[in-house]
């Protein structure tokens, strides 16, 4: 996700049996979720250690400053087009999704038995269309379908969960969302968490602040742990060192919240939460 703030890095020592595991904290941000190896984290200074790894937070507070520009090499990206775009695929999958929530509709299981829906599929195929449309020699991968690409190479990659948070989605939950990111040579440049329901969109761009539906916003600062409100899917998906060292830090936490999926991330980027743990991403 991209930031709107100044640097606060979390770095994830010898991660070793848990390579999917990731902190996200006090930073307007991309809404796909990867394996990280900076980690952003708020305005603390945090270091726990065990045989297997070393978490180590180095932070400072929130900053308004103006955001430095950043050189990708990208003469000619045109980010307003982009983002364009980009509300055209957040626009069309969730008149899609909208038409499901909460109506009978018959749900798969993949492979790993995660829930797939056919709201799913249809706002997948549906932002397909419309990439391929606008950006034939773009690629794009897909929750649902995985890799598509005309060429051999392409510099430009979209990255597409048209719904992050199935379950809470098929039992009628509103903090699940849309996520979709556009990455140029490997760095995301651009990222949109849509939530359809409630009609709030998230909008990160290389170089410009985060906005909610248009209105930019900030991440705020938390001096110290103690006070922090700490949000994860659930406590269930930690297993392991990655389980004990959660447990360590809700422990320090204010309020330890949960079952928000990437709402969470939102709420991050908003200033309403200052910390943001999952683990098992993929």
């Amino acid at each position: 996700m991209l930031s709107d703030s100044s640097s606060h890095v979390f770095s994830l020592k010898n991660r070793l049996r848990h390579p999917n595991s990731a902190v996200f904290s006090r930073s307007s941000s991309l809404p796909f979720r990867i394996s990280p190896s900076a980690l952003k984290f708020g305005a603390i200074d945090f270091k726990m250690s065990s045989p297997n790894y070393t978490l180590s937070c180095n932070c400072n507070s929130n900053s308004k400053t103006d955001i430095p520009t950043v050189d990708l090499g990208l003469e000619h990206l045109n980010l307003d087009r982009f983002v364009d775009v980009g509300n055209e695929l957040a626009d069309a999958s969730g008149d899609v999704i909208r038409k499901y929530f909460r109506k009978s509709f018959d749900i798969l299981d993949k492979e790993d038995l995660s829930p797939v829906t056919i709201a799913d599929q249809a706002a997948e195929e549906l932002m397909v269309k419309i990439i391929e449309k606008n950006f034939p020699s773009h690629a794009i991968f897909g929750e649902e379908n995985g890799w598509r690409c005309k060429e051999n190479v392409a510099d430009y990659v979209w990255v597409l969960d048209p719904i992050d948070g199935t379950k809470s989605f098929i039992t009628g939950k509103p903090v699940f969302g849309t996520l979709i990111a556009l990455l140029h040579k490997g760095k995301p440049i651009l990222g949109i968490i849509n939530q359809p329901v409630l009609r709030e969109r998230w909008i990160g761009t290389i170089g410009r602040r985060t906005t909610l539906n248009g209105q930019e916003i900030s991440t705020r600062s938390c001096p110290q742990l103690s006070k922090a409100y700490l949000y994860t899917t659930s406590p269930h998906l930690f297993s392991g060192d990655a389980e004990l060292a959660f447990a360590r830090v809700r422990n320090k936490v204010k309020v330890p919240l949960y079952g928000c999926d990437c709402y969470a991330y939102a709420l991050l980027a908003s200033g309403y939460v200052d910390l943001v743990i999952e683990s098992g991403l993929k």
